[in-house]
């Protein structure tokens, strides 16, 4: 976002490096959630997300 206050780059330059961005992180995602549910029941990665999402609110509200 830092190239975005830059008067000499195009900000569809910016946008459409950051759309990229957000695509690649999406696709690797995708690909390591199809990778690790070969190893781990969906259940399992269902509580761990859960722990994980918990524990980063909490951690948020302790830290404000």
């Amino acid at each position: 976002m830092l190239f975005a206050t830059d008067k000499n780059v195009s900000k569809l330059t910016v946008f459409f490096g950051a759309s990229l961005a957000l695509i690649l992180a999406s696709a690797l995602s995708v690909l390591a959630g199809s990778f690790i549910s070969n190893y781990i029941s969906e259940k399992s990665l269902a509580i761990i997300a859960g722990i994980g999402f918990i524990a980063i609110g909490a951690l948020t509200i302790f830290k404000a």
